[in-house]
């Protein structure tokens, strides 16, 4: 059984060494994923990408921390499992070796990793885990998830199944051939997949969280609203008396949410927000098309002396070095 998405002339191992934010979500086309680093430079983040006829593997890494927004695309799902070192949130509930992560088709997650972080996402059609499960008169313990939701799972088959894929991902970078150039071996390994996914949801229930996870979630819901607006408002000059009104909530709410969410104050997180913009409209453009200046003044840089100072702090480049870079000359 094949599947659309991973089909086509992509070889079946992509490992991509990433040491730019605004660059995450390049070359990869089963998960959209935006990035902010939340941390000074230098980024040193990692993604592998072995695709097994129907479904995949995605491993992330990273040592800084970092907000993601990421989502899976044509219409796959997603199931996330972590590293027994990994920290942080998704949507404001906790990560740890112990949960799994389950989302439908399309469905965001806001990812706020840690410094040491690491997943595999294994992604894959819900109708071949429905036919598994069918087929072994076990089709009441599957529903598509409500979006993205935490599943309490069993730690030591949680742990196994990530073990394993750490060692898909490992054995592919380290010989890509073995999959790019052997269909039987890519098949075997989707079997594997499917018998170690369908042993941890076999115990899985949902995750009751805390009064403490429910306090993070609605945190989290905060600075969602506040990021979504700002960035759809890029041409206005915004108070934070703007952001408390559209997430209704006192400037001393807001604030607090930003720091225990993000580290960061808002007007702090919303400029680093921002400069990534620039830099990505500044990636994107050919010399001649634009100027520093323009861009900066569509993300609200009006000094540009401070603009620059701040710009060359969080990416260790002058904005006019990232315009003069060639197209695909920016190496992740």
């Amino acid at each position: 059984m094949k599947h659309p998405a991973f089909t086509g002339t992509q070889p079946a191992v992509v490992v991509v060494e990433i040491s730019d934010p605004t660059a995450v979500g390049a070359g990869i086309e089963l998960v959209e994923q935006d990035a902010v680093q939340l941390q000074p430079l230098p980024l040193r983040a990692r993604r592998v990408i072995v695709r097994l006829g129907a479904s995949a593997v995605v491993y992330y890494s990273t040592n800084r921390r970092v907000r993601t927004r990421t989502s899976a695309r044509r219409g796959l799902l997603a199931y996330v499992t972590f590293g027994p070192k990994a920290s942080g949130t998704v949507n404001g509930l906790p990560v740890s070796a112990g949960l799994m992560l389950a989302a439908a088709p399309d469905s965001e997650a806001i990812f706020v990793a840690d410094a040491g972080y690491d997943s595999i996402t294994f992604l894959l059609s819900p109708d071949e885990i429905r036919a598994h499960l069918t087929a072994r008169l076990r089709e009441s313990e599957f529903r598509l998830p409500r979006g993205v939701e935490s599943l309490q799972v069993d730690r030591d088959n949680a742990q196994k199944l990530f073990e394993w894929g750490k060692r898909l991902v490992d054995t592919a970078a380290w010989q890509p051939a073995l999959f790019n150039e052997r269909d039987a071996e890519r098949q075997a390994a989707h079997v594997e997949l499917v018998e170690l996914l369908l042993g941890v949801l076999g115990g899985a229930h949902d995750f009751e969280p805390s009064h403490s996870d429910r306090t993070r979630q609605a945190q989290t819901s905060i600075v969602k609203i506040a990021e979504e607006f700002a960035l759809s408002h890029s041409d206005d000059h915004l108070y934070v008396s703007d952001l408390c009104k559209v997430a209704g909530v006192s400037e001393r709410t807001l604030e607090y949410a930003f720091k225990e969410v993000m580290r960061l104050t808002p007007v702090t997180y919303l400029i680093r927000l921002r400069l990534h913009r620039v830099r990505r409209a500044l990636l994107a453009a050919t010399q001649g098309s634009t100027t520093v200046s323009t861009v900066a003044l569509d993300w609200g840089f009006w000094h540009f002396g401070e603009f620059s100072r701040a710009y060359k702090d969080c990416f260790g480049e002058l904005p006019s070095d990232t315009l003069r870079r060639k197209p695909g000359e920016l190496q992740t």
